[in-house]
């Protein structure tokens, strides 16, 4: 029974291989695409399959149904086989099949020799450019066997993206032309875009205007996007790193997306003719980058779904509408722009749909390219427009300008003379009121020449009194001085209440000063190097050392270091300990400084510490007092 099925899959696979169309080659045959019936599909979902099983067990080709076959399942490999038949024999090593689609990731070629043997031949954009036959974007095989009769070729595909297989045979020197030509297309291209790029970033130079500079990032990232998906950029700018071939046209769509967006707010001015627009460009912004990092950090594979660029595509479209319905004239170069943009991705959705098949190859695959071109001129016209417009509207307020200076002459001519009355008017009061303060200086001389008599009187008073202020002067600085005096040793020895202590201590800056003569009284020595020399550092009374930088503050290695509480109140809990030798509560502490209990606490466990080490009997003697404490 097996062996009568086995012979049934045979007979079926052998009647499936005589269907398919054989192509028949001359030596006038210069290109034919592999077409429909040409192509024969055979799906692996496994993957596992090798060129021993597709050729040597019963596994049934089928003929392809549509224009160009397709891998429908991008987790699958598919194995292509196409028949040729030469009807005489050809020059060897003339002949080529070439692959179209750039962003394949696996095509290996089977291709049958001389002896009947077939050889291998890797090519895809998972390999490093070098790797390549022909140093050209697509991938092409050289037929090295161009015998007379019929030859059978296989081929295995396999890529992440979901790509119309589009295979050509050609001849060598057919194929050089047709390069040569294409990459001369790709010049003109990629030139244009270099020359609105540099035109643009001379104008934001010259004017300093936002919308410029994000045209020029956007038209880059056209033109990134083009160079992606044409196989250019693995070609000349990261021939060695074919794993950014999963990146860059995504990474370029969204460029071209977000650059758009903020293009078209800058330009269209959607934050002040369209405040709803403005928020819904800003949401989508945010949406689509958060969808582009997912992409680019967790699944690449969807980076083939191109058109979620629709989405804010259409967002500026339909702003540009708005806006210009609203009668902002440079949107009207902006919203064609868009129209023929949208025609090239319908155009392109159709294509990739196999729905355009009547229309020429090289419309359908560069009809976005050239749509692209066309709105980037566009665009150039409605920033042309924009300036045009703003340069009309300056004109107006220059014009106005000028006509508000003359109203504004005639108004000075009018002042001036209603000026010239007044001042008349205004001097022949001056001379009389000065007629009669020139009576009044007379009388003032005369009252001046008593009035130096007094004052040569209050002179001799005035040193008198001077005398008697410098003598007044020293006994209060005498005085100051002996109450300072008593205050100090009150400080150190007899208890004071807080504000009588503050009066001696008042403030965060007199506290670190003294803390700083008292610390380093014997003279400076850094703790890190020893050094004694030292410039001021960041905080009061703190010293840097010149040799090492360490700057150490004047609380440091003393009793207020990691002090929490404001240093005068600290300074007065120690006196307060000292002066009654550690017996005074901390709850009185608290109800003297206002402090927490726990803190007031705390703080006096830590000066009961030092007492108990430096001893009680050497600090009652101690002309310093409670100082001695800090260090």
């Amino acid at each position: 029974m097996k062996k009568i099925i086995l012979c049934l899959l045979m007979c079926v696979a052998a009647v499936c291989a005589k269907a398919q169309k054989v192509l028949d080659v001359d030596n006038q045959l210069d290109q034919h695409k592999f077409t429909f019936n040409d192509v024969a599909v055979l799906e692996d979902r496994t993957g596992k399959l090798n060129f021993a099983d597709v050729t040597g067990k019963a596994l049934v080709f089928k003929n392809n149904q549509s224009l160009y076959p397709s891998n429908n399942v991008n987790a699958s490999t598919y194995w292509m086989r196409v028949r040729v038949r030469f009807d005489e024999a050809l020059e060897s090593n003339t002949r080529l099949i070439e692959f179209f689609d750039q962003t394949t990731d696996e095509v290996t070629a089977y291709l049958p020799d001389t002896n009947g043997t077939y050889k291998e031949v890797k090519s895809g954009a998972n390999m490093g450019f070098s790797n390549r036959l022909f140093h050209h974007k697509n991938f092409e095989f050289l037929l090295k066997n161009a015998t007379k009769g019929e030859h059978v070729y296989y081929f295995k595909v396999r890529s992440h993206n979901l790509v119309n297989i589009i295979m050509v045979y050609r001849t060598v020197g057919y194929f050089v032309r047709y390069a040569l030509n294409e990459y001369l297309g790709y010049g003109l291209f990629y030139g244009m875009i270099l020359i609105f790029c540099f035109h643009n970033l001379l104008m934001f130079i010259a004017v300093r205007r936002k919308h410029y500079l994000f045209y020029v990032f956007y038209v880059i990232s056209v033109g990134l996007y083009e160079m992606s998906a044409d196989g250019i950029a693995f070609q000349y700018l990261w021939p060695d790193m074919p794993v950014i071939n999963h990146y860059g046209y995504g990474v370029a769509l969204y460029l071209i997306s977000f650059f758009a967006l903020v293009f078209s707010k800058e330009l269209l001015q959607v934050k002040y003719r369209a405040p709803l627009f403005n928020k819904l460009i800003n949401w989508v912004i945010v949406l689509r980058s958060v969808y582009f990092l997912y992409c680019l950090m967790f699944a690449k594979g969807l980076f083939v779904y191109k058109f979620v660029e629709v989405i804010p595509l259409s967002v500026c479209f339909a702003a540009g509408i708005y806006i210009y319905g609203k009668g902002f004239q440079p949107a009207r170069f902006f919203v064609l722009a868009y129209s023929i943009l949208f025609v090239g991705f319908i155009i392109k959705a159709l294509t990739a749909l196999k729905l355009l098949t009547f229309l020429p190859s090289a419309v359908s695959y560069y009809s976005l390219s050239g749509c692209f071109v066309m709105e980037m001129v566009l665009l150039s016209f409605a920033i042309g427009d924009q300036v045009r417009l703003f340069k009309k509207e300056k004109e107006a307020a220059d014009n106005e300008a000028m006509r508000q200076m003359k109203l504004n002459a005639e108004l000075k001519d009018s002042i001036n003379r209603e000026l010239e009355l007044q001042v008349a008017i205004r001097t022949k009061e001056v001379v009389e009121k000065s007629e009669k303060l020139q009576l009044q200086k007379e009388v003032i001389e005369r009252q001046n020449r008593q009035l130096l008599t007094v004052n040569r009187q209050l002179e001799l008073q005035a040193e008198e009194i001077s005398r008697m202020n410098v003598l007044l002067e020293k006994d209060n600085v005498e005085l100051k001085t002996s109450i300072e005096r008593v205050t100090e040793s009150r400080a150190l020895s007899a208890e004071l209440n807080f504000e009588e202590f503050s009066a001696k201590y008042p403030d965060q800056e007199t506290c670190f000063g003294f803390l700083s003569s008292l610390k380093w009284k014997d003279g400076y020595s850094c703790t890190r190097c020893e050094n004694t020399s030292y410039c001021g550092g960041r905080l009061p009374h703190s010293r840097r050392c010149t040799k090492c930088s360490y700057e150490e503050s004047a609380i440091h290695n003393t009793i207020f270091e990691n002090n929490r509480i404001p240093i005068n109140k600290a300074f007065y809990i120690t006196y307060l300990m000292y002066i009654t030798n550690g017996t005074i509560s901390s709850h009185q502490l608290s109800e003297k400084l206002q402090i927490r209990q726990s803190t007031c606490w705390t703080y006096a466990m830590r000066i009961k510490k030092v007492m108990q080490e430096k001893k009680r009997s050497k600090l009652k003697g101690d002309q310093q007092g409670w100082s001695t404490l800090v260090v």
